[in-house]
């Protein structure tokens, strides 16, 4: 089943249950990947779906940051509620050792020796990690590592 068709089920079984936040939080995260559609003029694989709903995912945790800084209860509650129904929809993250892994096999594939190599390493390591860890994780690792 493809990612779209899991969001399209998702969507029917959030209205049949009546579960407003799911519903809500479904549509919104289809209709970004309809936009994303309409933008790039092609039908989403689900790589790129993938990109859409991290996207999302990336400014809900911010969103979440602001809300705690003003100490409002109430939305933090639903953005936490709201990150976790979008996560669902995203691939099982990586841990720290396996980033640590997939680095290091990637600092050997590209031959990197110092920090000019940064660039090269992270073109060869974000197609295999996409979706599955952030982007700033990733990138301080490689730095720590290519800093040694």
């Amino acid at each position: 089943m493809s990612l779209e068709e899991r969001l399209e089920d998702e969507m029917k079984s959030a209205l049949r249950s009546r579960d407003k936040l799911r519903l809500s939080v479904v549509r919104m995260a289809r209709a970004a990947v309809k936009n994303k559609e309409i933008e790039e003029r092609k039908k989403l694989d689900d790589g790129a779906i993938v990109k859409v709903i991290s996207g999302l995912v990336k400014k809900g945790e911010e969103s979440l940051i602001h809300f705690q800084k003003a100490n409002r209860l109430d939305l933090i509650e639903k953005q936490e509620e709201e990150l976790k129904i979008l996560r669902s929809f995203l691939p099982q993250q990586l841990s720290r050792d396996e980033i640590l892994t997939l680095v290091d096999e990637a600092i050997k594939e590209t031959n990197a020796l110092d920090m000019k190599d940064l660039g090269k390493v992270m073109k060869s390591l974000m197609p295999k990690i996409a979706g599955r860890a952030d982007g700033k994780v990733i990138h301080q690792v490689v730095k720590e590592k290519l800093s040694r």
